[in-house]
């Protein structure tokens, strides 16, 4: 049994792992349903007390374990970097904000991702939903990356209904332009249903189900819209019925599992979201701080593991995990091994997860860009220049430097920097050091560069 509340976890940064490395064998290798949502707060969910119904997500909840302090990064990108290689952004040259159309850059092609290593383990793997890794030269396109079927758009921020980012088309099956007619998170949710469908019983699926909702811009089906008139503000209005939209989702998805013969007891599914919420239209509950900051309300997000016969339902983990820890624990049940020759970040959760177990580790690292960074070293969070957004191109004109103790004040109010100058100076030697391990930033602009031609569709050729 699950305990309620567990000890903190410590973090460390490992060398190359093996999958069973002191954890509790698991049962034979699950299905693995992987649903991420996009700029979901963690104050957006009904079971953290949101005004939003988010009744599927709630059982989710309700039938596993919550994880009440799970980590990703500030913007979208490097989490799904961290996700897919279960190693730190600033390792993947992916520490400095988001891809744009327009940037030649991806997820580096020498990292083994999650679906590849699946793939070698015997499981079949597809992806419904945003990419947001990469499409400057077809190499960076998920089918090359480990996904046997692809199915959604490359870019962030598309519009809902037209597929169109900056002029372009942007949606795509199986790496082709797709030209499905739609909203994006119904599409997306037919997608997903028709691969649990048509899927090969004689494998285990891999499902990752990366949402655009509720990411901006706010766009919702009319019949949604209505269903929060009462919702003065329409921006809320709108932001609600994204919310609710992808929620009904996720039960349609988790319905089609019972309906085509996936029990399950052989079937893990996790919910999380991409980043914090933006406090304008969403919520982070108490937590200081939004979207593309390293506050907790930009890296704390909603998280749930559920697994039935194998997980409790209705426990909760307080240990602090990272979404770099997916990478080996996914591995490590699909009784897959690690066989890449780089180091990961993460660490198999298992272990904490079923038995409150706590991992000996010095920390967990938020990020680190060349002008920002924040690090959690057991109770102690350091935050350089905590303000500067992810998709800066530059630091500010003054370093800052806080402190906060997060057993006393997970809610970041009482900056301790002056009254602990030890701690301030043992967290910030670590930082720097690990801001001189970190691969060169690609560091897009945030505009189109002049010349840039965007191609008719994203991810074909376009001239510069």
């Amino acid at each position: 049994m699950l305990p309620g509340v567990l000890s903190i976890l410590g973090l460390l940064i490992s060398p190359l792992l093996t999958a069973a490395e002191d954890s509790p064998k698991p049962p034979p290798a699950p299905n693995l349903i992987f649903f991420l949502a996009d700029d979901l707060g963690w104050g957006d969910v009904g079971f953290h007390g949101g005004s939003i119904p988010t009744p599927n997500i709630d059982q989710l909840a309700k039938q596993g374990v919550r994880l009440e302090y799970f980590y990703v990064q500030p913007v979208c990108t490097p989490t799904r970097g961290a996700f897919l290689t279960g190693r730190y952004p600033m390792r993947l040259g992916l520490q400095t904000g988001v891809i744009r159309p327009w940037a030649k850059h991806g997820l580096p092609l020498d990292e083994r991702t999650l679906p590849q290593a699946l793939r070698d383990a015997g499981y079949a793997t597809a992806i419904c939903g945003k990419w947001h890794l990469g499409h400057a030269s077809p190499e960076f396109l998920p089918t090359r990356r480990g996904f046997d079927q692809q199915y959604g758009h490359y870019n962030g921020a598309i519009d809902y209904f037209t597929h169109i980012r900056d002029g372009s088309h942007d949606w795509h099956q199986n790496d082709t332009a797709n030209h499905d007619q739609g909203y994006a998170t119904d599409l997306i949710t037919k997608s997903a249903i028709k691969s649990i469908a048509e899927h090969n019983p004689d494998k285990p699926l891999f499902l990752y189900v990366p949402f655009n909702a509720p990411h901006t811009p706010l766009q919702a089906p009319a019949e949604w819209v209505a269903k929060f008139a009462h919702i003065e503000n329409k921006n809320h209005r709108i932001y609600a019925a994204m919310v609710a939209c992808m929620d009904d989702a996720i039960g349609r998805i988790l319905a089609t599992l019972d309906e085509h013969g996936f029990a399950r007891e052989d079937t893990l599914v996790f919910f999380c979201s991409d980043n914090g919420g933006l406090t304008s239209i969403g919520s982070n509950g108490p937590l200081r701080g939004q979207k593309g900051r390293l506050y907790e309300g930009g890296i704390r997000v909603p998280a749930v593991i559920s697994w039935q016969g194998t997980l409790e339902g209705g426990q909760t983990v307080n240990d602090p995990l990272h979404i770099v820890d997916l990478y080996p624990t996914f591995l490590h049940l699909a009784g897959a091994k690690l066989e890449q020759e780089k180091p990961l970040d993460g660490r198999d959760a298992w272990p904490v997860i079923t038995k409150g177990e706590p991992r000996s580790r010095d920390f967990i690292l938020h990020n680190v860009t060349p002008w920002s960074g924040a690090l959690r070293m057991g109770k102690w969070k350091l935050l350089h220049n905590g303000n500067t957004p992810a998709n800066a191109t530059e630091g500010p004109a003054k370093d800052s430097w806080e402190l906060f103790d997060m057993k006393a004040d997970p809610n970041e109010k009482i900056d301790l920097s002056l009254e602990h100058p030890e701690i301030l100076a043992k967290l910030r030697t670590r930082l720097e050091a690990l801001r001189k391990e970190a691969a060169p930033a690609n560091i897009p602009p945030n505009v189109a560069p002049a010349g840039f031609k965007s191609p008719a569709v994203w991810g074909e050729p376009a001239s510069h």
